[in-house]
Parts: structure tokens; C-alpha cells; sequence
């Protein structure tokens, strides 16, 4: 019993002791160093060959892992063996089967590339060089996918999952909400098939779209605006994060950005002429916003995807140019080294570099495509910077296959990494981050259950069409022309008993090379959209409705007058829809549209021309644009934007959408659209700071009735929501101008230049006479604002602020505001406010506290155990220390009266409270003796 008193007396006291230190601590950091830690552990684990293993991301063929097939068993052997760190599926490389169980057989893939990592962690091997005996680590595979929307050729599986919409569809919906839904949906479903690691989003900008340009991304790209491709980019990565519950890495592409580019980035080094502060605004602005600018942690990138581009003019000197940044250590440091990527880096973000096996980067290393020395070539993408080396169609001169020239690149760097110290600490930090960042993704503990994909959720892929459909219809944008002249040129849709031709333009693509051949676009699919939908209600007779292919039109311009039926069709028809995809040099039938409206005008004369883009909206020049009736754009082909298409066609919905990119051909600047709108006007108020309240927002009108101003006082003004030429907010960092007059004064006496965020200015100005003064704001050409009028007398009194009024600029024509979509109203920011000291303690009161407890403990402990002995010294010492530590508990965790105690008292205060209660100890020691004496004393 005395032994277990001890031992409760104990616990308690380490308890009380440790548990007041706890409390009193600031919380530690959103990221843990848990990653970290095991990454460093394990690494030190690793052999030579398993640390260069972890760099490699390889591709292989077939859709088979297992050692029943020579493509199969290469790829086992590369993960068994030789350790690789990753491998990335595509469908050119037939890793997908076109099939009814293409979603079972990819699911059977993953499964089959994890359970091979984890097997070879299960037995012993023999190490090449040393001839020692070790077992592997088991460290989980990466296994990625490029999935940008769309279908072919932007996404790798094609069939069996939810149909997304392009990019550039989000960007014309300018909505971060179903952006995030985007991602969600998409980061969820490869989730489900095993996947996790997504090469994406793109988060190019396209500043000069230029159709005929080989370089051109198309509906790859978010828009042509740097604030809004980094917002929807910042919330498609959110969602990708929460559909997959964190386990997928997002590696945003194509850093530093691909938008001003002539050539694409698969076929050849691209040379732009930028220099570093030009990219800073544009190119790399979307890449801050994901990485240390990021607003939260799950809108944070997990690694940049390094795209095959050189700058001319990067340091300034116009003539000199770089080598591709993912081959230039000095240009990738100086990216590094800017603020934003610099402290993401050093939270654990990590560089892929693109596929180090393309044709852009063997013409690079030999313009005649002869030679291509594949270790070389990896070797000097890794030490430019890059962590994770992706490799695809990696065939070294004189190796017989991709196999052997994976090898030998391992081997290669193994080699390296022993007789080059210098080496071996880079591949050691690589190595670390990428660990780290698998710990991350699975809850810091490598369980191959965790990597496996369950086949029971197979059942919900592909069941969120509805999102698509809602971002088509909140893309579709009416280009040309405008809604007004449109109504008067086409007042009503076709009529029952007028023909219609529809041509589409179709792209034939298969799923892998022995799989069915499909279409983008079905030959039919557009009519058969409008039978659907209007021929049950007898708006259309699907006799008068014909259907034919670009293909069709390109042989009719080609064959000559009066050959083909489709020019009959087109001689009898009283609309003509086209639904047109890319326009490309490498694709000659996509010229069909504009060879069609030079060389046949005779066959549209009287007729309505109606034009749908499928794909990028800026195909078309101004002279072709003017031989349409209507022009609008849709940005992708799936079916949920055939059915916009034709509602859009029969007056059912009008499109709502804006353009997220410049048009030349109808003189669309998109950097003039996002800047503010001329025709607002914009609201001003006085941002006075008000009590915390919940719930509540603060308006104009909610400004208190009475607020008291002198000579020598700061005036905080904000600006309500200003709004661009489409509705939405501004992009953060608009200039907007506040502007202080006195008693009518037409020149300002005052300007403040302020920038806005979430559409919203702050600033202030100085009050430096009595008098009338007047508070404007202007901002671009948007140059009319609400009025405040101020009374400052020359002594301190309560003055009322006038009403705002609007005040029309003289070379403006109205004020009215425009109609727009609804936004928040804006929340005025409280001024700093020196609130006193909350009460609770610190590690500086524990400490003194300890301290005196210790000396009071002690000093009993040496009285007492002269007067009777070690057993009643001890108890001297522990009564106290416990009596100390109980009180110094109470206050520590706010108990009752506590934090009122500590606000008033302060330090001293609290150790006064803690010598009561070693006090309230000591009587207890004495107490006790007393009882102790009676029993013992003789009756």
C-alpha cells in the first residue's frame, strides 16, 4: 500500500509539474516536423541505390506490372530492383485498355505498381557493388497522371470518368467556387483509381493568344489575366487537395510559365524575350499565388512541374540567353531566390522537371536528333535544381531499348553519388524532400494498406456531370456580336419548318493503339442534341435537320461546283451552325471553316451563320467574324456543352459568360476588361473601427451618425467593392486614388494611392485645416465616386457626416451604376487598438514560480529532517511542493477567478499565490506530525 502511495504521489507530481509548462506554450506550427523527421531517419537507412532511385518518375508500356509480360516485368524489375521512385501513366504509351472494365484494369494497375514496391521490402538482396546483403525500405510509389479536361488530347483516360470542362471554360465562368468543384471531382476520382500525383493545373498565362502559333496552349490555361489564373489555380489546387483527402500531390505546370511562348513545350525549347521583373508580373505571378502568397495551406502547390524554356533578357542584358531554366543552375537559383518560392522551398516544395526524353530537349542537346546521351542529360536537370526527374521515351544512343537506358542512368548516378561527395549531399536533399512529402500524403506512416485503391468505390467515378453542366452554361460567352445588335438580327429562333445544316468539326482518337476508334465530337451529336430537346415539343422536324464534318466541307471546296451533297444541303439551308475545335496548321481540315467563308460566300448569302468554338475563341480574324451572324464560345466539346449549344441556339438560355483571354479579332483586351468599370460609381466610407461583432457587416450607411474629428487626426477611408468591365471584383493590387479637397476647392490638396484586395482600398488621410472638406476616389478610367463631406471646425466638436453624393465627372454622360452581380458588402477593418494584458501566464511566471516552490521545499526538507528524519524530511519536502504547484495550476489553466486574479496582480502577484500555497504544504507537514504524535503518545 505504501509502495503505491509513493508511486501515485509521484505521477501526481510529475503531472502538476509538466503540465502547467504545456499550457503555457504557444501552439506549435500549421507544419509539422513529424515529415520531416522520419524522412531523416529513414533516409539514413537508405542505400546509395535506393536514395538515386527515389529521383526517378519513369514511364513504361503496357498496362500490365507483373513479371507475366516483358513490358511488365521490366517495370517490376525498375521498382524491385533498382527502386524507383515513381512512374506516370499515359495512354500513348498504352498504359489504359479501352474497354468496359477500363476502370477495374487501371485500378489493377496501381494496385499491381504498389504491392511490387512493397514486396521488394520483404526479402533480402544483394547489393551490386558492395556484394552486402540489405534489406529495402518500403517507401511507396508516386504514381501520376496528366489530367487537364476536356478528353484527348489534354486528358490521358478517356473513358469511365466524369467529363471535365477545359481550363478555359473555368476561366470564363471567372468562378473560384466551381473551380474548386473541378478539382474536387477530378482529385477524388484518380484518387479512387490509385492515383497520387497529378501533373496539373496549368497555370500559364496567355497574354497574346495567337491560334496559328505552334506554341499556342489553346483551352489549356485558366485565361490572360495573372491575378485570376492564380485565384482559380489557387482553388482548383484546394479542391484536388480535399477530393483526394490530402493524399494527392499537385504539381503545378508549366513553371515559369509557358504563355509567351511560340513553340509547344513537348516539341521544342521555346526562346521568350522577358526579363526576371517582367516575369514577376505576369508569368510567375500565378506561381506566387500557389506557393509562399498561397491564402491557406490546401490552395498550397506540392511541387512546380520545371517546363524546357529560355529567356532572352532574364538579367537584364537584352542579348544574352539562358539555357532552358530546367538545365540552368543560375537561372533556376535566381527564381528560387525570390521570396515567395524561397520560403515555400524551405516548407518541403519540390521540382519535377518535365519529360527529360521529349523532342524539345534532344533537339536542344543535338539540333540533328543523332545523338542523345540520357545519364548526361539527367544528371545536368538535376544539378540545375530539379528533385524529381521525369523520364519518357528515354532511348540513348546505342541502347537497344528504354529499359537499358533507364539502367544505365541509374547505375550512372549510383556511381556518382559514391565518388562525389559534393553529388551525394544534393541527392540527399532531394531524397529528403521527397520522403517528406510521401510521409505528408500518408499521415506520416508508410502502410501499404494506405496505397492500395479499394474496388468497392469504383461505383462512384463518373457521376458528376453535373458540374459540367453548370460550368457550361456559366461559360458559354456570346462573342460577337454584341446582345443588342444580335437581337435585332436574329429576333427568334429557327423556325419549325427551316432547315438546318450542322457541321462539326471531329477529331478521330483511340483510347490505346489496338482500342475502338472514337470521335471528339460525334458527326450527330448537335442534332441529335436539338431532337432531344425540342422535337417531342414540334419546334423542330428532324427531316429538315442535316448533319456533316469538316471533313465533308474540306472535300466540297476541294472536289468543285455542284459534286457533293453537302453543297445542296448548304443551298437549301436557312441556318448554318458549325461547331469548330482548334484551328491548326497540323490539322488541314480545321481550315475548312475559313477556306468555306472565302471561296463559298455565295452559299451563306441569306442565310444565318451561327459559329460555336469548341475550343479557344480567337480562331478567327475580324474579317471572318463579320461574315457571321452569331459568334459565341463554349471551350469544350463534351456533351454537357453540345446541349448549352443548342439551348443557346434555340433562345432558350442566354450565355453569360465573359472572355478570359484577348480576342484581336473583335478587339477584346482582357487586361482592359479586368480593369475598373468607367460607368460605377465607386462607394466610399469612413472606415471607422467599431466593437467586434459577429455576424454583422459594415456598410455606408452603417458609418455611426456622429463621429468626432480635429485638426491633426487621421481619417480612415475605404472603398466599397469596385468592380471590372464583366461585373466581378477587380484583381487584387488595383491602383485606387483617394483624393481630400478643401471647402470647393477643384484641385485636391491631398492624394493617397492605395491598392485594393478582394476588390476592396484602404487608406488614410490627414486632416491639416478647419474647414469644408470634400473625399473622393477614382480609380483607372473609373473616375466617379461617392462624395463625403466633413465640417472641421477649428475646435474639437462632433460633426455628422453629409450623405454620400455622386458627383458625375464632367466628361462623363451618366452615373448611373451598372447593374451587376450582387457582391458582400465590404467589412470595415478596426484600427489598431492597444487592448491591456488578458491575464494568463508564461514560461517566465513558471519558472520563478518553480523556483520558489524548489527553495520552500528544500528549506522545509532541511529543518524537518534534522528534527525527525529522512522519511518525515521527504514528506517536508513534497506537501509543499505540491501545494506550490497545485495553485500555480489553477491560475496556469484560467480556472475560476484566475485570469482576473493574474490581470490585476501580474507576476508578483501570481508567485505571492504560489508561496500560499507551499505555505498551505508546510502546514500540512506540521499538521500531520501533530496527529502522528497524539497516536503514538503514551495514554
Amino acid at each position: 500500500m505504501k509502495s503505491f502511495l509513493r508511486k501515485l504521489i509521484l505521477s501526481a507530481l510529475i503531472i502538476i509539474t509538466i503540465l502547467p509548462i504545456s499550457i503555457g506554450q504557444a501552439a506549435p506550427a500549421a507544419q509539422s516536423t513529424s515529415s520531416n523527421e522520419k524522412a531523416q531517419t529513414l533516409l539514413d537507412q537508405l542505400t546509395p541505390e535506393e536514395r538515386v532511385g527515389q529521383l526517378f518518375l519513369l514511364t513504361f508500356t503496357g498496362p500490365e506490372a507483373g513479371v507475366g509480360s516483358a513490358t511488365g516485368t521490366q517495370i517490376y524489375d525498375l521498382i524491385v530492383n533498382y527502386h524507383i521512385g515513381g512512374v506516370i501513366l499515359k495512354s500513348m504509351n498504352d498504359n489504359f485498355v479501352g474497354s468496359d472494365r477500363t476502370m477495374v484494369i487501371i485500378q489493377s494497375l496501381t494496385d499491381q505498381l504498389q504491392r511490387n514496391e512493397y514486396s521488394a521490402s520483404q526479402g533480402q538482396q544483394v547489393n551490386p557493388e558492395t556484394l552486402e546483403s540489405y534489406t529495402p525500405a518500403y517507401v511507396p510509389l508516386f504514381i501520376g497522371i496528366s489530367q487537364e479536361g476536356d478528353g484527348f488530347p489534354y486528358d490521358q483516360i478517356l473513358n469511365g470518368l466524369t467529363p471535365l470542362a477545359s481550363q478555359m471554360a473555368l476561366g470564363a465562368t471567372w468562378s473560384t467556387e466551381l473551380s474548386r468543384e473541378v478539382g474536387g471531382v477530378l482529385g477524388k476520382e484518380l484518387s479512387i483509381l490509385g492515383f497520387n500525383l497529378l501533373l496539373g493545373p496549368s497555370l500559364d498565362v496567355l497574354e497574346i493568344p495567337n491560334s496559328e502559333s505552334g506554341g499556342d496552349l489553346g483551352v489549356r490555361t485558366f485565361g490572360g489575366d495573372p491575378f485570376w489564373v492564380g485565384a482559380l489555380g489557387q482553388a482548383y489546387i484546394s479542391g484536388v487537395h480535399e477530393g483526394s483527402n490530402g493524399k494527392m500531390v499537385v504539381a503545378a505546370k508549366h513553371f515559369p510559365g509557358f504563355g509567351g511562348s511560340d513553340r509547344l513545350p513537348e516539341e521544342e525549347v521555346a526562346t521568350v524575350r522577358s526579363s526576371l521583373e517582367q516575369l514577376k508580373q505576369i508569368d510567375l505571378a500565378p506561381f506566387f499565388a500557389v506557393t509562399g502568397n498561397a491564402t491557406d495551406d490546401l490552395s498550397i502547390t506540392d511541387a512546380l512541374l520545371v517546363s524546357h524554356i529560355r529567356y532572352q533578357g532574364f538579367q537584364g542584358n537584352i542579348r544574352a540567353t539562358t539555357r532552358p531554366v530546367s538545365f540552368d543552375p543560375q537561372a533556376f537559383s535566381q527564381l528560387m531566390a525570390l521570396p515567395a518560392f524561397d520560403s515555400w522551398r524551405q516548407n518541403g516544395g519540390v521540382m519535377i522537371s518535365d519529360n527529360l526524353g521529349s523532342r524539345a530537349v534532344r533537339r536542344f542537346y543535338d539540333p540533328s536528333g543523332q545523338t542523345f546521351n540520357g545519364p548526361l542529360v539527367a544528371r545536368d536537370a538535376f544539378l540545375a535544381g530539379n528533385d524529381l526527374l521525369h523520364l519518357d521515351n528515354f532511348l540513348s544512343s546505342g541502347d537497344p531499348d528504354v529499359y537499358t537506358s533507364y539502367v544505365r542512368t541509374l547505375a550512372f548516378f549510383a556511381q556518382k553519388y559514391r565518388e562525389d561527395p559534393a553529388f551525394a549531399q544534393r541527392v540527399d536533399q532531394s531524397v529528403l524532400r521527397i520522403l517528406s512529402l510521401k510521409y505528408r500524403i500518408y499521415n506520416d506512416t508508410f502502410l501499404v494498406t494506405a496505397t492500395l485503391p479499394n474496388p468497392e468505390n469504383l461505383d462512384s467515378l463518373g457521376l458528376s456531370g453535373r458540374v459540367t453542366f453548370t460550368i457550361a452554361q456559366q461559360a458559354a460567352t456570346l462573342i460577337s456580336p454584341s446582345t443588342d445588335e444580335l437581337n435585332i438580327a436574329i429576333p427568334s429562333p429557327p423556325a419549325r419548318d427551316e432547315n438546318i445544316v450542322f457541321i462539326s468539326d471531329t477529331e478521330v482518337f483511340q483510347q490505346c493503339s489496338t482500342c475502338r476508334q472514337q470521335y471528339t465530337v460525334e458527326l450527330e451529336a448537335f442534332k441529335n442534341a436539338v431532337i432531344r430537346l425540342y422535337s417531342g415539343s414540334g419546334q423542330v422536324i428532324p427531316g429538315n435537320l442535316s448533319s456533316y464534318t469538316f471533313q465533308d466541307l474540306s472535300d466540297m471546296l476541294n472536289a468543285g461546283t455542284g459534286i457533293l451533297q453537302i453543297e445542296n444541303s448548304l443551298r437549301q439551308a436557312d441556318w448554318i451552325v458549325v461547331a469548330m475545335d482548334t484551328v491548326s496548321s497540323d490539322k488541314p481540315n480545321s481550315q475548312a471553316l475559313r477556306l468555306f467563308l472565302d471561296l463559298r460566300p455565295d452559299l451563306i448569302q441569306g442565310k444565318k451563320l451561327i459559329v460555336f468554338a469548341l475550343s479557344e475563341p480567337y480562331a478567327l480574324d475580324a474579317t471572318d467574324i463579320s461574315k457571321l451572324s452569331a459568334y459565341y464560345a463554349l471551350y469544350s466539346r463534351s456533351s454537357s456543352f453540345i446541349e448549352i449549344a443548342a439551348r443557346i441556339l434555340f433562345h432558350e438560355i442566354q450565355p453569360s459568360g465573359h472572355l478570359p483571354v484577348s480576342v484581336p479579332g473583335i478587339g477584346y483586351e482582357v487586361l482592359e476588361a479586368t480593369s475598373p468599370d468607367p460607368n460605377q460609381v465607386i462607394p466610399i466610407y469612413i472606415d471607422v473601427p467599431t466593437p467586434e461583432q459577429t455576424g454583422t457587416t459594415q456598410t455606408p450607411e452603417a458609418t455611426p451618425a456622429s463621429t468626432s474629428f480635429r485638426i491633426g487626426d487621421s481619417i480612415s477611408i475605404a472603398s466599397g467593392i469596385i468592380v471590372d468591365h464583366n461585373g466581378n471584383q477587380v484583381p487584387d493590387a488595383t491602383i485606387v486614388r483617394f483624393m481630400l479637397y478643401h471647402d470647393g476647392e477643384s484641385v485636391p490638396s491631398q492624394i493617397v494611392e492605395a491598392q485594393t484586395s478582394q476588390g476592396i482600398a484602404k487608406s488614410n488621410l490627414i486632416i491639416d485645416q478647419s474647414g469644408e472638406l470634400s473625399i473622393r476616389a477614382e480609380s483607372g478610367q473609373a473616375v466617379v465616386s461617392d462624395v463625403l463631406t466633413i465640417e472641421i471646425p477649428p475646435e474639437l466638436v462632433t460633426s455628422t457626416p453629409v450623405p454620400p453624393t455622386q458627383v458625375p465627372t464632367p466628361t462623363l454622360t451618366s452615373t448611373s451604376v451598372p447593374t451587376v452581380t450582387p457582391t458582400p458588402t465590404p467589412v470595415a477593418t478596426p484600427l489598431p487598438v492597444d487592448v491591456p494584458n488578458q491575464g494568463g501566464v508564461d514560461f517566465g511566471d513558471w519558472l520563478a514560480a518553480f523556483l520558489i516552490i524548489a527553495m520552500v521545499s528544500c528549506g522545509n526538507y532541511w529543518i524537518i529532517n534534522l528534527k525527525r528524519g529522512l522519511r518525515w524530511g521527504v514528506r517536508a519536502a513534497l506537501l509543499p511542493f505540491i501545494g506550490g504547484m497545485f495553485t500555480y495550476t489553477y491560475l496556469a489553466i484560467n480556472m475560476p477567478g484566475s485570469e482576473s486574479m493574474t490581470q490585476k496582480l501580474g507576476t508578483w502577484g501570481i508567485l505571492l499565490i504560489v508561496i500560499l500555497g507551499a505555505a498551505l504544504g508546510v502546514g500540512a507537514v506540521l499538521i500531520w506530525q501533530m496527529v502522528e504524535y497524539r497516536k503514538t503518545k503514551p495514554a
